[in-house]
């Protein structure tokens, strides 16, 4: 079923109550396994020495977190890989279901790259390789399934079988032969693939690095070392996930005041954090580049009040010295004033 018909259904499946309860603040991430549900407990621990309870939600992954923002009742915040965001950008000016799905969406904070690695027996060598081959390329509404289907139309490669399973089902059939090879968007390195499971004489990552994805994705290698059955650094692509939230509006009600006050508390727990998040958390906030913001979406207004430097909470650590602002001339005013924040408080 193509992507944009499984938006529309998505739509259509999610609606927000006429009475919502008292305010709960979460966020959706991905699989058990998988890094954003990591990223996303990292923020909740943070939050949590703060006196804010976020809780963590598994999801399919990205598109479901994107649809989840736009119209799930009481959920504040998602990861989803930037393809996806420019996916639904793209498709927007002819579909209006998928205009409705982008309306109010804004950014949180840029994270991290995200490699797309594709595991597969060993004689599969190239993505070329997986013409005629049984291929689980994630389930619906995930970012994976979504890079995977790309990766394959991109690089003109045609699998006997496209399968849409979750990354713990496809390394299960992938062992037990019933599979080729599989896709799986994640920082790296990503638990699943930890598994003693994984024998390194039968199974390895494929090399991606046909010219066609490097002009789309950005070049990267998974180093060697990441995983136990890895011998060698590996050519890969990678995406940006991105924490997006929603435009809310303080004077619409009582659920948009709440809620713009619970995003400016995230934003402002992550922004002064920042440091310990990265000393330990999860090691991909290592690489996190919160002024690396994807083209064409802008900041929410809440994630800039709580980055006002008067903006205060209980737990916040002694303020840091101001750094000089980068230099964001063609940005939208919300990006800019993004920019000057974050500056201040993390360093540029």
């Amino acid at each position: 079923m193509p992507v944009i018909r499984l938006i529309a259904i998505a739509l259509l499946l999610v609606g927000l109550p006429s009475r919502l309860p008292a305010l709960e603040v979460n966020m959706l991430t991905g699989g058990p396994t998988g890094t954003y549900i990591q990223i996303g407990r990292d923020i909740a621990k943070a939050a949590s020495a703060c006196g804010i309870e976020m809780t963590v939600h598994e999801s399919a992954g990205s598109l479901e977190n994107f649809l989840g923002v736009r119209q799930r009742p009481r959920t504040q915040f998602g990861i989803v890989q930037s393809d996806v965001l420019e996916y639904l950008k793209t498709f927007a000016a002819d579909d209006p279901e998928v205009s409705r799905a982008i309306f109010g969406v804004r950014i949180a904070f840029p994270l991290y790259d995200e490699e797309v690695h594709l595991l597969a027996r060993r004689e599969i060598g190239s993505l070329k390789d997986l013409d005629g081959k049984r291929v689980s390329i994630g389930v619906e509404n995930s970012g994976t399934f979504l890079t995977a289907s790309l990766v394959l139309d991109l690089a003109e490669v045609a699998p006997g079988e496209r399968r849409m399973m979750n990354q713990d089902d496809s390394l299960k059939a992938l062992l037990a032969g019933d599979i080729d090879a599989f896709f799986y968007v994640a920082g790296a390195p990503a638990k699943i693939f930890a598994s003693p499971e994984i024998d390194g004489e039968r199974f390895h990552l494929v090399p991606v690095a046909e010219e066609v994805l490097r002009q789309v994705y950005k070049p990267t290698q998974i180093p060697a070392g990441s995983y136990p059955f890895q011998t060698g650094p590996v050519d890969a692509i990678a995406v940006k996930a991105v924490l997006m939230t929603y435009g809310y509006d303080p004077k619409r009600n009582a659920y948009h005041r709440e809620s713009c006050k619970a995003v400016s508390d995230i934003a402002h727990v992550v922004s002064t954090h920042f440091p310990e998040l990265q000393q330990s958390g999860h090691p991909k906030w290592k690489q996190v580049n919160l002024t690396d913001l994807p083209a064409g979406w802008d900041i929410g207004e809440c994630v800039n009040a709580g980055l006002e430097p008067g903006y205060r909470l209980p737990c916040d650590p002694p303020e840091p010295a101001v750094a000089a602002p980068a230099d964001a001339s063609a940005e939208s005013e919300a990006n800019r004033a993004y920019r000057r924040q974050i500056c201040a408080v993390v360093g540029c």
